[in-house]
């Protein structure tokens, strides 16, 4: 296949594929210049980490603390915006979601800033006993449920 047959070349009509000035997929709306400009990869956000500093659930809220210790003027803008997000309770999947960060980042980043005191988490306990088997009422309050449907 020739470099012709995708409607031109350098300044062509067409442009090149890849080029951030073709015309958007169908259905796909147009990249906003700042976003293309703006996209850092996701282990420099995270500085190389890929795990959280502890088990993090994706289901676990999380809500911004009300007293942060330091100035959140000197945040990074991740760190910032995942407080103005979490100004009302959050569960970590919607911070990955709605700021358009891989989960693993959003898992990476919301343990930091808890760690740091800039979040509180609210993670529900494990439904299990003592002994690692998953708790009997529990299970029958769950079974109950799913006969009522």
């Amino acid at each position: 296949m020739d470099r012709g047959s995708f409607g031109g070349g350098p300044g062509g009509p067409g442009r090149w594929p890849g080029d951030h000035g073709r015309a958007p997929a169908p259905g796909r709306p147009p990249e906003r210049e700042s976003e293309a400009s703006s996209l850092v990869r996701p282990y420099a956000v995270t500085g190389g980490r890929t795990k959280p500093r502890y088990d993090l659930a994706i289901e676990a809220l999380v809500t911004a603390a009300p007293y942060p210790p330091r100035d959140v003027a000197v945040l990074t803008p991740e760190y910032r915006a995942i407080m103005d997000l979490c100004r009302s309770a959050r569960s970590v999947a919607e911070v990955s979601a709605l700021l358009r960060l891989p989960l693993g980042v959003a898992r990476v980043l919301v343990a930091d800033m808890a760690v740091e005191g800039l979040l509180r988490l609210h993670q529900s306990q494990p439904a299990t006993t003592t002994g690692g088997q998953p708790d009997l009422r529990l299970l029958e309050r769950v079974l109950s449920g799913l006969r009522k449907l």
